[in-house]
């Protein structure tokens, strides 16, 4: 059912387009050739180890790829439930498994947006790191935090319908809070303190390491960082199956 959920999620994002499903892969070449564009050409950014605009380019959708997985999820969360009216009155339904479509849509897009970064690299680099096959083993994480996250969101969102309209701004801010456009020890030492606090940094390093360094990934804060987001998924969990008690009189 989960798989069958995905797949409808998927083909209806693009259902009526000229291209269809294709644009999943031209939408994030297109955010890399922007992004290359404005921060590479425009504005001169630069990196530590970036010698080029192709290899800041890489750096910089390195994290945006970890960004976007959490973004798109974060930003359906709210209507997750109002969408589906027609689930929440059927008794039998699992509404606790829609969070993990959107999970599941995202990790797609993350996969094709992967596949261009890889491309791209492969003209940049001329070789892929083999530490890449470790990025699934990172993103770990951050997929069971987005779970939680997905869960809280899309409950509250049912009773409250002003969130939507804040999670939009609270998306950027998490966006600028992270190290994908500046690397952390950029900055002075009280602001990586607080930019440490977001649990996107551990990835998006992790993320850089095993893609673009070739460095293995610590396997040790991996395993911890997992353990700690899982209970936090579970908490999340039971959070929304008391909160659904009341989905079907509010909706």
């Amino acid at each position: 059912m989960l798989v069958q959920l995905i797949s409808r999620d998927i083909a209806g994002r693009y259902r009526g387009s000229l291209f269809g499903s294709v644009w999943a892969f031209f939408n994030p070449l297109l955010m890399l050739l922007l992004y290359t564009m404005v921060f590479g050409v425009f504005l001169q950014a630069k990196w530590g180890g970036a010698t080029d605009t192709a290899q800041f380019s890489l750096v910089l959708f390195a994290g945006l790829l970890v960004f976007n997985f959490f973004s798109e999820c974060l930003n359906r969360s709210p209507s997750l439930i109002n969408n589906n009216v027609n689930l929440v009155k059927k008794v039998a339904f699992p509404l606790e498994i829609l969070p993990w479509m959107t999970i599941g849509t995202a990790l797609f897009h993350t996969a094709i947006s992967l596949l261009v970064w890889v491309l791209f690299a492969a003209v940049v680099h001329h070789q892929i790191q083999w530490t890449l096959v470790f990025l699934p083993l990172v993103m770990l994480p951050l997929v069971f935090i987005t779970l939680g996250v997905c869960w809280i969101i899309s409950s509250l969102g049912v009773y409250v319908r002003d969130i939507g309209q804040l999670i939009g701004v609270f998306t950027s801010f998490i966006m600028f809070m992270s190290p994908i456009f500046y690397p952390v020890d950029s900055l002075p030492k009280a602001f990586q303190a607080v930019l440490n606090i977001n649990p996107l940094t551990f990835v998006i390093q992790q993320a850089r390491s095993v893609m673009i360094d070739g460095r293995l990934p610590d396997f040790a804060m991996i395993g911890l960082f997992t353990l700690a987001s899982m209970v936090f998924a579970w908490l999340a969990l039971v959070w929304f199956q008391r909160a659904r008690e009341g989905f079907a009189d509010v909706l």
